[in-house]
């Protein structure tokens, strides 16, 4: 069976008091779930300012 890598970059907007790590664990385990995925991971994560309207 083949196996490849699919990398993916995702922008998650949430509350301050929200833990991005965690939101990235989330993420994962659904991945792995929904999709069948034999392992997910996060490799980095980069925090964006707060976009001014």
């Amino acid at each position: 069976m083949a196996r490849t890598d699919i990398f993916l970059k995702v922008v998650v907007e949430h509350e301050e008091e929200e833990s991005p790590s965690r939101l990235a664990e989330e993420i994962c385990r659904r991945l792995e779930k929904l999709y069948g995925v034999r392992y997910a991971e996060v490799s980095s994560m980069v925090r964006q300012g707060a976009e001014e309207t």
